[in-house]
């Protein structure tokens, strides 16, 4: 499998809301940078996060724009990341860049506004 080809396998999994399924394709030394945010460090780490935004959306649609593969296997995507919370709506735009180590993921790093997410969050 390409380094691409595990990056539609993540989204995927994501769109199923399947953490153990996102997980399972990062390496043990992980790293996840959800820029403008401090980036956190292993795979225990990374769930934890993962599963705070994740686990009380209802629904997860992050669609693919594009998706390129860097000569050194670095993974570039533009994506809209879309989640419901309950009757609120959220979509976002993301660059996504992620890193590889022996077929799984070693970074990963998204940039985006989070001015915009917060905005579109209850309260927000």
């Amino acid at each position: 499998m390409s380094n691409s080809d595990t990056i539609r396998a993540f989204l995927d999994a994501f769109n199923r809301k399947d953490i153990d399924g996102v997980m399972a394709l990062f390496s043990d030394d992980a790293v996840y940078h959800n820029i403008p945010t401090a980036p956190v460090h292993g795979v225990d780490a990374i769930r934890a996060s993962i599963e705070g935004y994740t686990s009380p959306a209802t629904l997860i649609d992050w669609e693919l724009v594009a998706i390129a593969e860097t000569e050194g296997g670095t993974v570039l995507t533009e994506r809209l990341d879309r989640f419901e919370f309950g009757e609120a709506k959220v979509e976002l735009p993301v660059m996504g860049a992620f890193d590889f180590e022996d077929g799984k993921i070693l970074a990963w790093r998204d940039y985006f506004d989070l001015a915009q997410f917060q905005k579109q969050m209850p309260g927000g």
